[in-house]
């Protein structure tokens, strides 16, 4: 696993595929945790690491409205999805904290341990008005081999 502490270059970027790319803006209330994952599943819905995209996005939010400026009165945070032929990218930006945005800190079982654990890469970058948290997830391709045979018991 690769953790960057900035944004990756544009021209190191894919391709999204099609309509696969979007961002949406939620109140930072701890009730709009949910909404943020009903939002991932059905940007994901098929895709191989949308169980694991759900968990971190959910982890990042519930962050971004416990710890930062985006829980206050009038608070938000921003989920952006992007999908490409074998890899989902997604990223979590509150409105900023005290944080220096160091992730060597992070302690298993917390949110940002769990980005690092389960992504193929990650980071934190400076946003418009907070940090930008991002990872990477591999979408295997599907096999083309049958399914093994089903074990028959006597």
């Amino acid at each position: 696993m690769m953790c960057n502490p900035t944004a990756p270059p544009a021209s190191q970027r894919p391709t999204p595929i099609g309509p696969r790319s979007c961002e949406r803006s939620f109140p930072g209330r701890l009730d709009q945790v949910r909404e943020a994952r009903a939002f991932m599943t059905r940007m994901l819905g098929g895709c191989p690491a949308a169980d694991d995209a759900v968990l971190l996005v959910s982890e990042l939010a519930t962050n971004a409205c416990t710890y930062t400026a985006s829980g206050a009165p009038g608070g938000t945070f921003t989920v952006r999805i992007e999908r490409f032929r074998g890899l989902v990218r997604a990223e979590v930006e509150d409105q900023g904290s005290t944080w220096d945005g160091d992730l060597s800190s992070a302690q298993p079982p917390h949110g940002l341990y769990l980005l690092q654990a389960l992504s193929a890469s990650c980071g934190i970058y400076p946003g418009a008005r907070g940090w930008v948290a991002w990872f990477t997830l591999g979408t295997p391709a599907p096999s083309s081999s049958p399914p093994p045979p089903s074990l028959v018991l006597p």
